[in-house]
C-alpha cells in the first residue's frame, strides 16, 4: 500500500447556457418565432413576467399581446408599483390581469368572455392601461 493519491484530470467543456440551447431546439424555418420563443425573449429581456398559469391560459384562449399593449402593461405595472400596490388588476382592452407587482409577473389572464361573472379576490388596486 502507499500513500502516494493519483488526480486524474478532468476535460473542460465549454458552458452552455439554458437559453442558447433552448433557441436553436425552437427555432422555426422561416425564421417566424413561436409563441413560446416571443414569450421566453420577453421573458429573458425583463419587464413583466408571465407564470405558467397566465401562459397556459392565453394559448388556451388565444390571447396574444401586440408590443403596444406590452408597453401599456408595462407603464401600468410601473404606476401601480409607484402607488405602492402589491396585486393589481390591469384591464387591458378586452382583457384582465392579474398581476403580482412586486415580482413583475402577470399572475392570470381573463378575456373578455370569461370577465362576466368574475370576482377578482387578492387585490389591493385596479389600473385601467
Amino acid at each position: 500500500m502507499s500513500d502516494h493519491i493519483t488526480i486524474l484530470p478532468q476535460p473542460i467543456n465549454p458552458v452552455r447556457s439554458p437559453g442558447s440551447i433552448r433557441n436553436k431546439q425552437t427555432g422555426s424555418a422561416n425564421g417566424v418565432g413561436s409563441f413560446d420563443q416571443l414569450l421566453q425573449n420577453k421573458i429573458d429581456s425583463g419587464g413583466v413576467k408571465f407564470s405558467k398559469h397566465a401562459t397556459a391560459r392565453m394559448e388556451n384562449r388565444g390571447i396574444n399581446f401586440s408590443p403596444n399593449q406590452m408597453q401599456r402593461l408595462e407603464s401600468a405595472v410601473s404606476q401601480v408599483n409607484a402607488k405602492g400596490g402589491k396585486e393589481s388588476l390591469v384591464l387591458l382592452d378586452d382583457t384582465a390581469l392579474v398581476v403580482s407587482v412586486k415580482n413583475d409577473t402577470v399572475i392570470t389572464v381573463v378575456d373578455r368572455q370569461q370577465l362576466k361573472n368574475n370576482v377578482f379576490t387578492n387585490i389591493d388596486s385596479a389600473v385601467i392601461a
